[in-house]
């Protein structure tokens, strides 16, 4: 900005001019604005579009503005949460797919050009405090860490506050907290009535109220992100006993409820019919080119074909998500309360919507454990209904199967990851009570994710800035909604929009939209060989009837669009591969693997990706201390958690070990003499691999003071990762769900007693990576 004071010799014959130097300020009565970004919630689960879920407070945000019924996302978290803030396409802003199935293509980096500047950054240096609690996942892998530059983490994206996960799930009892740059423990304890929802929501309300008490006047930007409803399925049991029975007919049995409230509501057109169960094949009936296998997690289940038990397990999967979606509804309660109590809400603008339908990660048969899966281990259903009652609480990490994801998408085909509208439709709410007069009304024009960043700043009056940060800004894919806030009879604004996702593909243009029946992650590839089917959406939202045969010249025409549209967007190389194709392709490392790795109390929790690798080769641990008495416990090393991990810790006054293995079994090794009191002493667990049982590593354990060994047990390794999503390695305590409850004290359950210096790991042998498995697991993060 240019000076125009007076710069002479002597201040006495200068003037100054404040303009350039002062901080940026939004115009008087500028409004607020909210971001509500659920996880995994269907088209259908809430009750403000016709689904079972009670939802009142989203019900109160829907009667205060318009529900958009034909609102569209990229069918996975991180491509959709990229367009929500940028406004560009997921392919442009090298989203393709989740962050950590980036491929080293401008599509698919994982990192998104600083070209395309976030809402954030724009209206930060407009005025508005911005601020971003909940989930990110929207940086690599990589950069996941403290060590780590934080260009793309929030506080390097224009939000002044952060409080969350940065990656794609978190425990909602025992989650990975970053605050601001920087990782933090947990508040409290589940036992103290600690849930993650509950903890974002207070940050979010402390961060407005303290930069509301000191510039009442300032609008803020807040980005409220939940974990809910992405897995694990964790809610307070309360919340799911609410649902206790409702489900018990089953998921068929509710997509026709389902279907029968949305066309009571004006949400679908009357006609509306519901796709088969299994639209585009099972295992059983189709197989790709050269007989590539149809994916096994892509079927679904009858509801007639389950025994009792399975109805009832999967019933009560059901409640319990069911649960955490009506616990989140009363989080944003809580916000919107607070909100009226500050006189802020009639000038917010608020926008409600799922990053993508509901998912389908949970296979056929759903889980009590994702961690099962990820380490090659079947669910079993004795063991899964002994687990009935503990489902959505610390002692599990649970999904439905994906016959509820079915439903909870109704009236579409498929879910998350296809680009049918089961993956794509999703909800959308928009209301702003002082600057729209729209009440309870429903919207049927054709929008998209990146049509809110224009829409917000049409409504602020603040035009996109030509650069950004000293970058140039590339031009919006997005427009603007406004015109039909107050208009539910405009025509679309919107006359194109393209979709890619693992191999799905569809384009639609001017109500016709033409669609691959491609399955995601098969590797099927041959691309031109594509099969393309043909809706009419405008009359048929469920694309149910292919009229591809009926007109091959639309089919020609959209088919050549989709590739003139995939061209602009830089949406190549196309990539289907199966989830361990992916998982192989190289990325860039932070910091290489080593044989010694030396870790200190007190520091950060390491992300397992980033930490040393145990699996199926030998090891030792150990920890240098003094011990001036007999006083000393605690944890000194801890990886992992309940549903998988390992810990040194010392109580009673020995030394423990404990392998948790899946959280299936716990393999514990105890000293069989008194720790020794002195100093610089050196206490260790040292695994000597000896055998394996299906890349499950064997051997020996044992406990160690300095060279004596007082103590030993044959255990096995697991040969997958100890967690799908944070729980990573901390030293001198374990700071999130404990690896076993056998720690003295309570949580974090610091060392105490002595001095820990460090800890040191030391790995020999090459470690085994089951890569097919881990890839799975990474998939069911998205």
């Amino acid at each position: 900005m240019h000076f125009d004071g007076i710069v002479n010799v002597d201040i006495r014959d200068s003037e100054p001019d404040w303009t350039p130097f002062e901080p940026p300020k939004a115009p008087e009565g500028a409004p607020n604005v909210l971001y509500v970004v659920l996880d995994d919630v269907g088209f259908s689960a809430m009750s403000a579009y016709g689904g079972p879920i009670e939802t009142p407070n989203i019900e109160r945000v829907a009667a205060e503005g318009v529900r958009y019924t034909q609102w569209h996302t990229t069918a996975l978290c991180s491509p959709t949460r990229s367009c929500l803030l940028t406004g560009r396409n997921h392919t442009r802003n090298s989203m393709a797919c989740i962050t950590e199935a980036a491929i080293g293509f401008p599509n698919a980096s994982g990192t998104i050009p600083p070209a395309n500047g976030m809402l954030s950054e724009i209206l930060a240096e407009r005025g508005w405090n911005t601020y971003a609690v909940g989930k990110w996942h929207l940086c690599p892998d990589d950069e996941m860490n403290v060590a780590s530059t934080r260009r793309n983490w929030p506080s390097g994206r224009g939000f002044e506050r952060f409080y969350g996960f940065l990656g794609a799930e978190t425990n909602q009892w025992y989650p990975e907290i970053t605050y601001d740059n920087h990782p933090v423990d947990q508040p409290s304890s589940p036992e103290e009535g600690y849930h993650f929802g509950e903890d974002i929501t207070d940050k979010a309300i402390e961060f407005i109220r303290d930069a509301k008490a000191i510039a009442p006047e300032k609008p803020f930007f807040l980005y409220y992100a939940p974990g809910a409803a992405h897995a694990p399925h964790h809610a307070p049991k309360e919340w799911a006993d609410r649902y206790a029975g409702r489900f018990d007919g089953g998921y068929e049995a509710l997509r026709n409820e389902t279907l029968a409230r949305q066309k009571e509501l004006g949400l679908v057109p009357a006609d509306t019919e519901l796709p088969p169960v299994n639209p585009i094949g099972t295992p059983a009936t189709r197989t790709g080119p050269d007989g590539a296998p149809f994916p096994v997690m892509d079927e679904t289940r009858r509801w007639d074909d389950l025994s009792d038990d399975e109805r009832r397990l999967f019933s009560r999967m059901a409640e319990v998500y069911a649960g955490f979606l009506s616990h989140a509804d009363h989080q944003v309660g809580r916000l919107l309360d607070y909100l009226d109590d500050i006189g802020e809400r009639e000038n917010t603008v608020v926008v409600v919507v799922s990053d993508n339908g509901a998912s389908g990660e949970g296979g056929p048969n759903g889980s009590v454990n994702e961690m099962k899966f990820a380490n090659g281990l079947n669910d079993d259903i004795e063991q899964n209904l002994s687990m009935l009652d503990e489902l959505g609480g610390v002692n599990t990490y649970n999904h439905y199967p994906n016959g509820w994801a079915m439903a909870f998408n109704t009236p579409f085909k498929m879910w998350k990851r296809y680009e049918f509208n089961g993956g794509t439709c999703d909800p959308c709410i928009i209301s702003w009570p002082a600057g729209s007069t729209a009440r309870g009304e429903i919207r049927d024009q054709y929008h998209h994710a990146v049509d809110i960043v224009p829409t917000i700043l049409d409504l602020l009056g603040v035009e996109a800035p030509d650069r950004l940060k000293g970058h140039e800004q590339s031009t919006f894919d997005g427009v603007s909604m406004r015109y039909s806030l107050d208009d539910g009879a405009a025509p679309t604004a919107r006359r194109t929009q393209f979709y890619s996702m693992l191999g799905s593909r569809a384009i639609w243009h001017d109500g016709w939209k033409a669609i691959t029946n491609h399955p995601t992650l098969s590797g099927w590839s041959r691309f031109n060989e594509d099969e393309w089917e043909l809706y009419h959406t405008d009359v048929d939202r469920a694309e149910l009837h292919d009229l591809a045969a009926e007109h091959p010249e639309k089919v020609r025409e959209l088919v050549n669009l989709w590739f003139a549209e995939a061209g602009r967007n830089q949406a190549f190389p196309l990539d289907d591969r199966s989830a361990l194709e992916i998982l192989l392709t190289p990325r860039p490392l932070l910091s290489p693997p080593r044989d010694r790795y030396v870790y200190f109390p007190d520091m950060g929790e390491v992300p397992e990706s980033q930490a040393v690798n145990i699996r199926n080769r030998s090891f030792v641990i150990g920890a240098l201390v003094d011990l001036p008495d007999a006083g000393a416990e605690g944890v000194l090393f801890a990886q992992g958690s309940k549903f998988g991990g390992h810990a040194l810790y010392v109580k009673d006054g020995r030394l423990h070990y404990v392998n948790n293995f899946v959280g299936v079994m716990e393999q514990r090794v105890d000293a069989t003499e008194d720790l020794p009191t002195g100093e610089q002493l050196i206490i260790a667990a040292a695994f000597d691999k000896d055998g394996e049982e299906g890349h499950v590593a064997t051997g020996t354990l044992t406990l160690y003071h300095g060279e004596t060994a007082v103590g030993s047990a044959r255990i096995k390794t697991q040969p997958g990762k100890f967690s799908i999503a944070g729980e990573g390695l901390t030293v001198g305590r374990d700071s999130g769900a404990p690896v076993t409850d056998d720690y003295p004290g309570d949580a974090p359950w610091p060392f105490t007693g002595g001095t820990l210096h460090r800890v040191r790991v030391d790995v020999s042998g090459e470690p085994f990576v089951d890569l097919e498995r881990e890839a799975q697991a990474m998939l069911m993060r998205e």
